[in-house]
């Protein structure tokens, strides 16, 4: 009878993760279930800016994939994702708070709000990162109430 219960109890578990992981790779910027256009999100903290990844340096989590400039880099990440994984998915934070809308992102543009990694787009002279400055405030609240709706 144990033995019953923990199959089930494992079975349950595994089908359950394995919808979070088809759930995030729905639902997150991502492109062949790569992240941030292969960019490392740790460069973001560690070296202050948009470093590109490389794929022989990459770890799945939960089903998005991230790649990494360098393997203590990944390490960091690999001690705690969730510090290191973008906001909303990894799309533009200001069309999630203007809109709810799931917008691509220019992987260069971005801001640490808090201690959290925030992306944006910027591309023919429309960089969202200055609107977003303007009330970030009101946006930020906005988004995570529209990203909570979108990724239930």
């Amino acid at each position: 009878m144990k033995k019953l219960v923990l199959f089930l109890l494992v079975l349950v578990s595994g089908v359950s993760f394995a919808q979070n992981e088809t759930k995030r790779i729905n639902q997150y910027n991502v492109e062949h279930k790569v992240a941030i256009q292969g960019y490392d999100p740790v460069g973001y903290f560690n070296q202050g800016k948009a470093i590109k990844g490389k794929k022989e340096i990459s770890v799945s989590y939960q089903g998005v994939v991230y790649n990494f400039s360098s393997a203590e880099n990944k390490n960091a990440f690999l001690a705690n994702p969730s510090k290191y994984e973008p906001q909303y998915g990894g799309w533009c934070a200001y069309a999630m708070g203007s809109a709810g809308e799931k917008v691509s992102i220019n992987p260069e543009t971005f801001k640490i709000i808090d201690g959290k990694l925030y992306l944006f787009y910027n591309a023919y002279f429309n960089n969202t990162l200055k609107s977003w400055n303007k009330d970030q405030n009101t946006l930020k609240n906005q988004a995570d109430n529209n990203w909570k709706k979108i990724y239930k």
